[in-house]
């Protein structure tokens, strides 16, 4: 990365632990400055504790923030007054199935099962949070026409499979409202794409209880490398995108390897728009 791209600030949620955590790690390393959000604020400070001497001020701020309830404009204004400005936002904040129940994957809830509590706080922050956030930020990046907004949502499959609600529909809406920012924005600088692992990822969302050897699955840093390229210049033109981390193959140039590992974001390819008769005559 040039010494611009260093000069970035990265407004990161879920920041205190695996995915979030690991993007964190990862471009403070690259010399990005980086706010941290996360309602763990015992997480968070274990991170700046983990970074040491990289994670002077000037290079980290932390925030201490609920995303089921919080000040988006608030929060977007105190990073601001910290670094001056928010150029990348990282929507990765989560809320998984074992808030459900915490054997999910051997018993998968059935919708009818799921509260109306679980429902509203996985919508809040998997989805809500990602539109408050991108609408507090969007309009210094628009002045300065450069911006990033990466959403961190799912597979498609776990989106629609049985036994994932709330966590598969509350990640399609931030699926689809990645793909209607996408459009707003054509033009202005600001992209919008989305970011996925590919796979069951080796975090805390995952728990401990799941049936899996844990070093069988994903590691969070393989978000890293599509993460780089995305908010690079070399990136400037992608937008509307969905990438799998599953699928990036570093020995590749980076921008043959984003070719091979992304494709439309959400459902391009069986979207339809509806029949809509002509405007008024003396309509604009």
């Amino acid at each position: 990365m040039s010494s611009e791209d260093s000069s970035r600030v990265a407004l990161i949620t879920g920041a205190a632990n695996g995915l979030g955590k690991a993007m964190v790690i990862g471009l403070i390393g690259k010399g990005l400055r980086v706010a941290a959000v996360d309602k763990d604020l015992a997480g968070l400070k274990a991170l700046q504790q983990e970074l040491g001497g990289r994670a002077d001020p000037g290079r980290l701020a932390l925030f201490n923030e609920d995303l089921l309830s919080f000040d988006p404009d608030g929060l977007v204004a105190r990073v601001e007054a910290q670094f001056g400005q928010t150029d990348i936002l990282i929507n990765n904040a989560g809320v998984g199935q074992a808030q459900v129940r915490s054997d999910y994957h051997r018993h998968p809830p059935r919708f009818y099962e799921v509260t109306p509590q679980q429902w509203a706080r996985a919508l809040a922050v998997n989805a809500s949070a990602a539109f408050l956030l991108s609408r507090a930020a969007v309009g210094p990046m628009l002045r300065r026409k450069w911006g990033r907004i990466v959403t961190i949502t799912t597979s498609l499959g776990t989106m629609l499979r049985g036994g994932y609600t709330p966590y598969g529909p509350s990640k399609a809406a931030a699926e689809a409202l990645c793909a209607v920012m996408a459009a707003d924005l054509a033009g202005t600088g600001v992209t919008a794409n989305v970011l996925i692992p590919g796979g069951i990822v080796n975090t805390p969302m995952i728990p401990a209880d799941a049936p899996f050897s844990r070093d069988e699955l994903m590691q969070p840093e393989a978000m890293l490398p599509p993460l780089y390229w995305l908010v690079s210049p070399d990136a400037d033109a992608v937008t509307g995108r969905r990438f799998l981390a599953a699928q990036w193959d570093s020995a590749l140039a980076p921008g043959i390897a984003a070719e091979k590992a992304g494709a439309p974001i959400g459902w391009k390819d069986l979207a339809v728009l509806p029949i809509t008769p002509k405007f008024k005559e003396g309509l604009k």
